[in-house]
């Protein structure tokens, strides 16, 4: 296979950064004069708001705070395609600006609006409603009481996903958030229990969900669910007190669509975002959906696996699953000037002995991936004002032990569809393995000499 040269481009300088063929090679993607911090998402954990809800993806509030001041002059319009829990839109209204998110997982738009409309909460009424959670469970728990909540019907795992001691403290939580009156109250206990209720399950995130015996674990039999319910609520006040405190209730438009992104015109005007901050999905099939099926049922998002395959189809990327089986699935779209084909064809000779878990079904999933970039970049250049500039956080991959130049692709793409690349960035040069190169479930192996990065790719529309 040729050797592909990525350029990034950069004010008074043109570095040149080789992509790595599948012969050998030694990656050259860390940069020392990167212009942004590291995106990793591990630093929200701790942050105001951010520590809401631990999530598997996304990136820090300080990539995002960096970016905010370093593009925007003014107040803008700032848009996250692909919002998750919400960190580019709770920076944006921080830091003064409008804010609009698309999310198609109901779970993760709970938190995005949540947490982006908590500077509107009136914390004397939470503080109250806290309290008569408090008392509530309080009476109800050493009682015979029998809760009138049951668990979703159609939420089925191997094994019992709460022991029983644990279910009835669970289905107690559950009567009293149904009756809490005020929507945004309610939603912040939902918020609560939701973020919470593995940690006090027979599940865990290793990561993606799986049994708790299964990672070597003990199943848990008993466990103080309020009062971890009760502490997250309590760091919730908190931190809408602080929020309150680093900005006026002004007239911000804060807009969390759970919808899919492709359907943007369907909800916004063209040219009317000045900022693009998002990071899609990777190319490594992790598994969104699935991996909060648990709060997708017990928030009542989902009633059955008919529901699940609805989100299922609308993901960017679609997943391995999916469309592994298919004889062939080419890309919907030519890019010259770069090995793109050339190196799904590689990828689709390989293991053929071993039918879709060979190289034609990784090959599959490749393709619909990128053919969802190209709506994507489409999209963006819908959206973005003459003059604005979208930053997508994105990570390279390694399918079947073939590296795949995830970033380089994108922004040709991004150039095909009339948007400017302006920059590919490498803030992050070395990035934790994913699935797709620890799993067993994975034939290929990556190479010792392949390396995973995270880039941020830069766009500007002419």
């Amino acid at each position: 296979m040729a050797t592909v040269t990525k350029t990034i481009r950069k004010p008074a300088t043109q570095l040149r950064l080789p992509i790595i063929p599948e012969n050998g090679g030694t990656p050259v993607v860390s940069r020392k004069d990167t212009d942004f911090s590291d995106p990793n998402f591990s630093s929200n954990k701790t942050l105001p708001i951010h520590r809401w809800v631990p999530w598997i993806a996304g990136f820090s509030s300080s990539f995002v705070k960096s970016a905010l001041s370093g593009v925007l002059r003014k107040k803008g319009t700032v848009l996250d395609p692909f919002s998750g829990v919400g960190t580019t839109l709770v920076e944006a209204i921080l830091g003064g600006h409008n804010a609009i998110g698309f999310e198609i997982n109901p779970y993760a738009s709970l938190a995005s609006r949540v947490k982006a409309n908590a500077y509107h909460i009136d914390l004397n009424e939470f503080a109250s409603v806290i309290e008569d959670f408090r008392q509530f469970y309080k009476k109800m728990t050493p009682s015979n009481y029998k809760p009138h909540s049951a668990p979703p019907q159609g939420f089925k795992t191997r094994s019992l996903f709460y022991n029983p001691r644990v279910l009835h403290k669970v289905l107690i939580v559950q009567d009293f958030v149904l009756a809490v009156e005020d929507d945004n109250l309610r939603d912040l206990f939902r918020l609560a229990f939701a973020s919470t209720m593995v940690s006090y399950s027979n599940y865990s995130y290793e990561p993606s969900l799986g049994r708790r015996v299964s990672a070597g674990r003990e199943e848990i039999h008993d466990f103080p669910v309020a009062k971890t319910i009760t502490d997250k609520l309590t760091d919730m006040a908190e931190d809408i007190a602080w929020v309150q405190e680093q900005m006026e209730r002004n007239n911000l438009d804060v807009q969390i669509i759970n919808d899919s992104f492709f359907n943007c015109r369907q909800h916004l005007l063209t040219g009317s975002v000045d900022l693009v901050i998002t990071s899609p999905p990777y190319l490594n099939n992790y598994h969104y959906n699935r991996n909060t099926r648990p709060q997708l049922y017990w928030l009542g998002y989902a009633h059955s696996p008919d529901d699940l395959k609805k989100l299922e189809d609308m993901n960017f990327g679609k997943f391995w699953q999916t469309v592994r089986d298919l004889n062939r699935l080419d890309l919907s779209f030519a890019l010259p000037h770069t090995d793109i084909s050339e190196r799904l064809q590689t990828l689709r000779n390989l293991n053929k002995e071993k039918g879709s878990y060979g190289g034609n079904g990784w090959a599959n999933y490749a393709a619909a991936y990128f053919n969802d970039c190209r709506k994507f970049a489409e999209s963006v250049n819908y959206v973005l004002k003459r003059g604005g500039t979208a930053l997508v956080v994105i990570g390279n991959s390694i399918l079947q032990g073939v590296m795949i130049p995830t970033d380089e692709y994108f922004g040709k793409i991004a150039e095909s569809v009339g948007l400017e690349l302006v920059k590919i960035d490498i803030p992050r040069s070395t990035r934790v393995g994913n699935s797709i190169i620890q799993s067993d479930v994975r034939v290929g192996k990556a190479k010792s000499h392949h390396q995973l990065y995270e880039a941020v790719v830069v766009l500007r529309k002419p």
